[in-house]
């Protein structure tokens, strides 16, 4: 299984939407957390653009890709564009977890 690297670009203006259905979308990444497919994620810092960054472990682009489907952010369009890259860790702490 490779690892990929999702980013999220947030639609304008779904802040309020986003406080609103966050507990649902966190207890959806944590159940993929659950089935070892989430490695981390989390939002973008305050200073840059509403978005956030996803590693997730799959078996194709495809695969990753269709695991947020049914992220309850997409499902309430709050994400305007989803970028997958494969993602190859080679130096640092997270590598030796590949």
């Amino acid at each position: 299984m490779a690892v990929f690297a999702i980013t999220y670009v947030y639609a304008p203006d779904s802040t309020a939407a986003r406080d609103e259905h966050r507990p649902a979308h966190r207890e959806y990444l944590n159940g993929l957390s659950g089935q070892g497919v989430n490695l981390c994620s989390g939002p973008f810092g305050a200073e840059d653009a509403p978005g956030a960054l996803l590693l997730f472990r799959a078996g194709s682009r495809e695969e990753a890709l269709a695991l947020t489907e049914k992220d309850p952010f997409r499902l309430q369009g709050l994400v305007s564009e989803v970028g997958v890259r494969e993602w190859l860790p080679v130096l640092g702490p997270l590598a030796e977890h590949f």
